[in-house]
């Protein structure tokens, strides 16, 4: 039996004996990543990390390793730089994904602050780029987490997403010598208080405009169509996220649509593609569209520029007049509640 609260060496140890810090438990949420700026060579680095992932590009390395180091890497850099220039917190000198995963993560330390007290240590890691998920794990266990809950900040599963964000969080693992108890976090895309924050930010938003928008289009991350094929339930995810959507908001299927965006390399993704999409729906007379992007925990380069720089000059330039984006939940308080009690579920019988 050890007595950690007072003694930092366990009961009847020997004086040489290394210190053991008091048991904690820790909650590590993890994002997508960012790039540390949007020069070249921290873009070549980010990019480098993301599309060598087998999880995202699943061709064989062989023949993708030379496609992406050679050609894609000498140019891709320099666009995506732009690209998150034109978006970045110049003011805190990084990403906006990374401001406000810091935020998140901030509100939801003090809400298990408030519940568990010193008990549980809160923080976050990213994928790709920084800070890693392996510099987070050791930190945590450092720190005295004997237990850790990973969550990945994903509502819908897809294995180029949350299975990605596990192996790393495994492979972090798989290097500490004395290796904590772990558990990971179940997609929520069905939860009700999940659903509900959606419908509030949705409602939050038509309360705002002069006139109601004629289709809320629900634009999600693509993946490709195979994916889909060989198993992976995001698909399945997306649309019954839309459909419970629908339903708490009490709309007919007219006022509601699923798409997907992102697309990335020659063969079939998911579809509809909502850069089309968009343009679609102007041509047949809806000039006044809402877009969300339920499958982002936080704005990020794919809303932020994506959505509101290309797909809006899609859908503009197929002669659509409001276009109106309603940001991704962020650190509004419905959301960090949502999130929270998902964290609470998953800690009983830890704590």
């Amino acid at each position: 039996m050890t007595n950690m609260q007072t003694d930092p060496r366990p009961t009847h140890a020997n004086a040489d004996h290394p210190t053991v810090p008091r048991p904690k438990i820790g909650v590590l949420l993890a994002n997508l990543g960012t790039p540390d700026n949007y020069d070249y060579w921290s873009m070549r680095r980010y990019l480098s990390e993301f599309l060598s992932d087998q999880r995202v590009i699943d061709y064989p390395t062989w023949k993708w390793q030379p496609l992406l180091q050679l050609i894609i890497l000498t140019k891709r850099p320099f666009t995506s730089g732009a690209a998150y220039k034109s978006i970045w917190n110049h003011a805190e000198n990084e990403s906006p994904l990374m401001t406000i995963t810091k935020a998140q993560t901030a509100k939801i330390k003090a809400e298990m602050a408030e519940a568990y007290g010193e008990n549980v240590m809160v923080d976050f890691c990213m994928r790709y780029g920084n800070p890693s998920t392996q510099s987070k794990v050791d930190a945590m266990v450092k720190a005295g987490c004997q237990k850790i809950l990973f969550f990945p900040l994903y509502p819908q599963y897809a294995g180029a997403t949350s299975a990605t964000a596990c192996d790393k969080f495994f492979e972090a693992l798989s290097r500490q010598k004395w290796q904590p108890a772990s558990r990971t976090v179940q997609p929520y895309f069905d939860r009700p208080d999940y659903i509900d924050a959606l419908a509030q930010s949705i409602e939050a938003k038509y309360a705002t405009l002069e006139s109601r928008p004629d289709i809320l289009v629900c634009s999600y991350h693509g993946v490709p169509q195979r994916y889909l094929m060989e198993g992976d339930p995001y698909h399945c995810h997306c649309q019954k996220t839309t459909r419970l959507l629908k339903e708490r908001l009490g709309w007919a299927d007219t006022e509601i649509t699923t798409t997907f965006q992102s697309k990335f390399g020659p063969e079939e993704w998911l579809q509809p593609y909502t850069v089309e999409e968009v343009a679609r729906l102007a041509e047949q007379g809806k000039k006044n569209i809402a877009i969300c992007a339920p499958a982002f925990s936080a704005d990020c380069i794919e809303t932020l520029e994506e959505i509101n720089e290309e797909i809006f000059e899609s859908f503009e330039h197929a002669g659509g007049e409001v276009f109106t984006y309603i940001p991704c939940l962020n650190d509004d308080d419905a959301h960090i509640n949502a999130l929270s009690n998902v964290i609470r579920e998953n800690l009983q019988g830890w704590i």
